[in-house]
């Protein structure tokens, strides 16, 4: 079986030669690519590929999934909406249509990206699994291994582009005695919509965005739930005196410190929203975006849950200390009597599970360096997506990275028009 090969430099032929002297090359399909692998076609990824077409660079762009922005599209609740308005969520160099709402859909959304990819010319490889992502010193590429159906595949590429994201993996804590609670239990990434829990009594793990707006869909299907608040959380009103709480704070940001700035947030915030703690609720010490700076933590944008709260339809409870058949025990001691269990737990990034270097990224599967210098790493390695500010962040950084690989892919290698074929061998079982 021949490789696959994309118009390759003139010094590719002695690196690749280097490269399939190992031999554990020799038992997949191996594909050449003169230009970037992008592994993720969510937004991060089909942004990236926007500005590498800009610049006419040509590359691969691979997802597990079956379809493009699979997190949005199958993981999703059939209420969720853009958090922020859309100018500051559209992805570079194609901005939303006119006609869509300030905080569009996730439908709208999804739509969107289609049209974008569309747009672009952007054909990711589907359902295609990268299992190892590695830096050859020998021969200076980066070898990615995947896996298809049955067939194993390795591409070579000199620049790998991480757009996974944040957001790849649903984290589930251990509850002692969850196994015994003989009610439905699912993560959030499984909610589609509140019609199926009527009139059942519904324990919602986890305070934030999602939390509280998987509590709102479930009141708004006559269902009653509970939901835990283990810690404090800041939560502020979407829109101030109808402007955007976050461009408010973007705006007040260019002239003022970022404490001050966080100070006036949280006098709006309870002048807007009174005082939470006869709730339930209780801010922490640090204010929404120094918190957010430090540990990532998202304030939490109040669509409608708090009214909900504060009319007793949604309950908040604290901790919980263990489940038993049909109810839980609460930290307090309080019992209550549930029938589903629904864990709005948050997520994490998987880029430990399959990529090895030891210079961008953290145990955790984050960038080393915070935002805005992250994205870039040694030996032609970037992050997209990682920034923990949302779409906004991860078009600042697919930006960065764009330029930066279009930059050396146009010095180096436009001016070229050589070819390479490898013969390897394919193993597939059909």
């Amino acid at each position: 079986m021949h490789c696959a090969c994309y118009n390759h430099p003139d010094h590719l032929p002695t690196m690749v030669h280097h490269a399939l002297e190992h031999e554990e090359l020799f038992s997949r399909r191996c594909i050449l690519v003169n230009g970037p692998v992008i592994v993720g076609a969510g937004p991060s990824g089909l942004a990236v590929c926007a500005g590498l077409k800009q610049q006419g660079v040509p590359f691969v762009i691979l997802d597990r999934a079956n379809c493009i922005a699979s997190l949005w599209q199958n993981k999703t609740y059939d209420r969720l909406k853009l958090h922020l308005p859309k100018q500051f969520c559209q992805l570079p160099y194609y901005p939303f249509p006119p006609n869509f709402p300030e905080y569009p859909s996730k439908y709208q959304f999804i739509k969107y990206l289609e049209s974008y990819a569309k747009k672009f010319e952007i054909n990711p490889r589907f359902n295609e699994s990268v299992q190892l992502a590695k830096y050859d010193e020998t021969c200076g590429l980066w070898r990615v291994k995947t896996v298809t159906g049955d067939c194993e595949m390795e591409y070579i590429c000199r620049w790998l582009v991480v757009a996974t994201g944040e957001n790849a993996e649903k984290v589930v804590p251990e509850f002692e005695g969850l196994d015994e609670f003989d009610g439905t239990v699912m993560h959030a990434c499984d909610y589609r919509s509140g019609e199926v829990f009527e009139g059942k009594r519904v324990l919602v793990v986890g305070c934030g965005n999602s939390g509280m707006e998987v509590s709102l869909d479930l009141c708004h299907h006559n269902a009653f739930p509970s939901m835990v608040v283990r810690s404090s959380v800041h939560i502020l009103p979407r829109e101030i005196a109808g402007k955007s709480t976050f461009e408010l704070a973007t705006s007040l940001m260019k002239w003022l410190p970022l404490k001050v700035v966080d100070k006036i947030l949280l006098v709006l915030a309870s002048y807007t929203l009174g005082n939470l703690k006869n709730y339930g609720i209780n801010r922490p010490s640090k204010g929404p975006l120094e918190l957010k700076n430090i540990k990532g933590k998202t304030p939490v944008l109040d669509i409608g849950a708090l009214r909900k709260i504060k009319s007793g339809k949604i309950k908040i409870v604290p901790g919980i200390k263990k489940f038993s058949q049909g109810r839980v025990e609460l930290v307090n001691g309080a019992n209550l009597e549930i029938d589903s269990v629904i864990l709005a737990t948050g997520y994490r990034s998987n880029v430990p599970s399959w990529l090895k270097e030891n210079d961008l990224f953290s145990k955790e599967g984050m960038p080393m360096t915070p935002f805005p210098e992250g994205w870039k790493g040694k030996a032609g390695v970037y992050a997209v997506g990682f920034t923990g500010r949302g779409l906004l962040g991860a078009s600042l950084d697919a930006i960065r990275v764009a330029q930066d690989i279009g930059k050396t892919w146009n010095q180096e290698t436009k001016h070229t028009n050589h070819y390479v074929t490898v013969s390897c061998e394919r193993r597939c079982n059909k």
